[in-house]
């Protein structure tokens, strides 16, 4: 495999440096939990080896949630990003072939460059309010095509599909007898219904989530590949267990104890994603420079500049964050235009957002030609 830094890493806050941004607002979840808040108790865990599929507890209480699902059908990785990659290298080599929605959270479409097979990219367009095109997606698929690669909510538009799309692809997905590969690390960040968890519905699903983005324990690297079926997750188990065995039974502890409180952080959770995403909806109605579609889902917007403001956007991301000490996720970390920006409001506090989102708008009026 021959591997290639993302810019969305090389550019990150952690890359920068936290103590250079005043206004961060290009973090893509809510913010990071304090472990003292959390009141859990770890006094009495053994520093073992863990289970290799993960701790049987924590996979029983993510099966509990969802129907038919069981916890056999659950393997816990390092975060999502290591869930991707495993079932990226899993599925995939260089004579297979992928159907990938893009803009993408990074992994999704590096690592299966890296592998080196063959990539059809769905491109989701503004004027179609960043939609799937089902049909384009059917057309696509060939004999050898392994898998459809999908987020939702989607990460950077926090746009949802419907359920109908979703069984669309199910479908394709079936009767092409390949897989349907859902990322859905926003799952509990949905606006509206939830959709079911896609790996539910056929065995043809692979549903990929953790902790860090909805719940705000990034730190503690728990995320989990879902599957009912059984040869693919024994795949999968293989490759975990060659590429780092078992998990961290400190991380895996925190986050059962967690999760198992889970509803009483989540109120005060979404309370203030609500609040912060009408800042940002007002905002957004003010601007008179940006346009966006409006989002159902995660704590992420993708609004652009608009087509006819004559702007620098090197000259308005330097100002941006030189001058304000403000960080967006500029276009080209998701392989778009710089007329992009994804903008995260669930990280950043009420003043912190306001203060941020000024800065945006000054600094677009000094670049603006």
């Amino acid at each position: 495999m021959k591997y290639k830094r993302m810019p969305i890493e090389i550019e990150s806050p952690e890359q920068l440096g936290y103590d250079t941004i005043e206004c961060n607002l290009a973090e893509s979840s809510i913010h990071d939990a304090l472990f003292k808040d959390l009141q859990l108790n770890l006094n009495e865990l053994i520093l073992c080896y863990g289970h290799h599929l993960g701790k049987p507890e924590l996979r029983e209480f993510i099966a509990s949630e969802y129907t038919d699902i069981s916890a056999e059908d659950i393997l816990i990785t390092a975060g999502a990003a290591a869930a991707l990659f495993i079932a990226a290298t899993s599925l995939l080599s260089s004579k297979d072939h992928l159907i990938v929605v893009r803009p993408n959270y990074a992994t999704n479409i590096e690592t299966p460059r890296a592998i080196g097979c063959e990539i059809d990219f769905i491109d989701l367009n503004f004027e179609t309010d960043f939609q799937l095109n089902v049909p384009l997606i059917q057309s696509l698929i060939k004999p050898n095509t392994k898998c459809i690669s999908i987020t939702t909510p989607h990460n950077p538009t926090g746009t949802v599909i419907s359920e109908q799309t979703l069984l669309e692809l199910i479908e394709a997905a079936e009767l092409n007898n390949c897989f349907l590969l859902v990322d859905e690390t926003y799952r509990d960040l949905t606006a509206g219904i939830k959709l079911p968890l896609a790996a539910s519905l056929s065995p043809n699903v692979i549903s990929v989530s953790s902790v860090s983005k909805a719940f705000g324990l990034p730190g503690i690297r728990i995320g989990w590949l879902i599957t009912q079926n059984k040869k693919l997750q024994e795949l999968f188990l293989a490759a975990k267990e060659q590429i780092f065995l078992c998990n961290s039974i400190v991380d895996e502890e925190i986050a059962y104890q967690f999760l198992q409180k889970k509803k009483s952080f989540l109120p005060a959770v979404h309370q203030k994603v609500k609040t912060n995403f009408e800042l940002v909806k007002i905002w957004m109605d003010q601007n008179p420079n940006l346009e966006w579609v409006e989002p159902q889902g995660g704590v992420i917007c993708f609004p652009r500049i608009k087509k006819e403001i004559i702007v620098n956007t090197e000259l308005f991301y330097s100002t941006l964050y030189n001058n304000y000490k403000t960080l967006v996720g500029p276009g080209h970390w998701f392989e778009m235009d710089k007329r992009f920006m994804r903008i995260g409001y669930g990280w950043p506090d009420k003043e912190s957002l306001n203060k941020g989102l000024f800065n945006i708008s000054a600094a677009l009026n000094e670049t603006i030609r």
